[in-house]
Parts: C-alpha cells; structure tokens; sequence
C-alpha cells in the first residue's frame, strides 16, 4: 500500500507532465524549432568556415552545448511558469494546507521541470542527427550531467516563481541573466580561444562548468575538470534545496 506522501508526489508530477504534453506547441515545440536554427545558421552556414576546435568540426562541437542551453531554459521556464500560476490561481494553498510535507510540493515542482527539460533535450538531440555525426564518449556523464543541470535549474525557477509579482516578471532573469550567461558559457566556442583575462573571468560562470561536462559526454573534450563541473553542479543544488524548503518553511513568496 502507498503511503499518502507518495500519492501527493505522484499527483504533483502528473499534473505537471501532462500540461507538457497538452501544450506541447508551447512546451516542446519552440526550443526544437529555435534550435533548429542555430544548428542550421551557425552549424552549416557559419561553421562550414570555422576551423575544428580539438579535432572535432565545429558542428560536431557546439551541438552538446546547445542541447544543454534547451534543457537549461526549459527546466527553468517550466517552474516558473507553474508554480507562478499555482499561486494565482490559490492552489498553492490547497498544498500547503495537505498533510504533504514541503519537500514533497517542491519535489513534484521540480521533476516536473526536469521532465520537461529532458524530452526537450532528446527531441534537440535528435533533430542535431541531421546536421552531423553524434558521438558518445561516456553515456552516464551525459545523463548525470543533464539531469543535474535540470534539476539545478528548476530549483533556480522555483525561486523565481515565488517571487514574480507579473506574468512579465517571470521573464526577468531568463532574459538578463540567463540568456548572457548561457552564451557566455562556451556554447559556441572554447574559452582556450579567449585571451587569458577572459579565460580567467568565464571560469566564475557556473553554465560553463555544465556545458563543458554535458560536452565532455560525448566528444570528451573539456575546458575544465570534470570533477570540477559536477562539484560546482552538487554545490549549487544543496544550496538552492536549502533557499527553496527554507522559504517553504517561513512562507516567503507563497502569498500572490
């Protein structure tokens, strides 16, 4: 017999993975076809005049970091999104009041943002097949890499989505924040082609670390230790799981 925590988990992930799907032309569709594109503009038209960077095309290269960046937006985008509108509709409320303990909502949150993420990256993966040979140097470093990032992510929309005040403040940090630490990130280049300063400046820019790990995953290839990348990935976690139940627990930002 299930416990009633477990039957509360459960309804949380099914209602979010089936919102996924429902509006699949919001959720899934966009990231794959704004992928597509770079793929097609920086891949095969920019590339084809770029030299290999280790020994690997430049396709071939900047795909794992851009299977990273939809992963990232979409874990992100997705808990900000619902647990905003979990809030203005009140059934924030209904949770909070339920035997579930806090772990419990934020969990349910979370793997629905990593849900969401995952089936973004795969479709993203799937469509870069046309566009260049996909290696695989070392599966679970790919998977260990993603779902971590995902999970990082969805933590970092959470807290977002307990404290935006507007649907267009749910936009802030993905757009001014996010999206310049994404592509500042190694996606499309190597921060060995930087000069020292700005070798030295990236290495503080917590996406490098992912990209580089999701990277490594496939062409193993790396700008920094992998150790590193999965130390700087635990760390972020712990600290975010802390902000985020500690919230929970002083009911910072769970009033609309």
């Amino acid at each position: 017999m299930r416990s009633p925590t477990l039957y509360g988990y459960q309804a949380i992930v099914r209602e979010e993975a089936s919102r996924v799907v429902r509006i699949w032309a919001q959720t899934l569709l966009p990231p794959v076809v704004t992928t597509t594109l770079y793929y097609v503009i920086f891949g095969a038209f920019i590339g084809s005049q770029v030299a290999d960077i280790e020994g690997f095309s430049y396709m071939a290269y900047i795909v794992p970091g851009l299977v990273m960046m939809t992963i990232i937006t979409s874990s992100y985008m997705n808990t900000v999104s619902t647990f905003y509108m979990a809030k203005f509709m009140k059934s924030i409320d209904e949770m909070l009041v339920s035997p579930m303990p806090n772990w419990v909502i934020v969990g349910g949150f979370v793997t629905g943002g990593v849900i969401r993420g995952m089936v973004v990256g795969f479709l993203v993966l799937l469509v870069s097949i046309f566009f260049t040979h996909l290696a695989v140097f070392n599966v679970l470093v790919i998977l260990g890499s993603a779902i971590l990032t995902s999970v990082l992510f969805a933590l970092a929309g959470l807290v977002n989505g307990m404290f935006a005040k507007s649907f267009d403040a749910m936009t802030i940090i993905p757009t001014f924040v996010l999206t310049p630490l994404t592509y500042l990130g190694g996606v499309f280049y190597s921060i060995e082609q930087l000069p020292p300063f700005w070798q030295q400046v990236s290495l503080f820019n917590p996406i490098l670390y992912m990209v580089n790990a999701f990277r490594y995953g496939f062409i193993g290839v790396s700008d920094v230790p992998l150790s590193t990348s999965f130390a700087v990935m635990g760390i972020f976690i712990v600290i975010l799981i802390g902000v985020v139940l500690w919230f929970f627990k002083t009911g910072t930002g769970l009033k609309n």
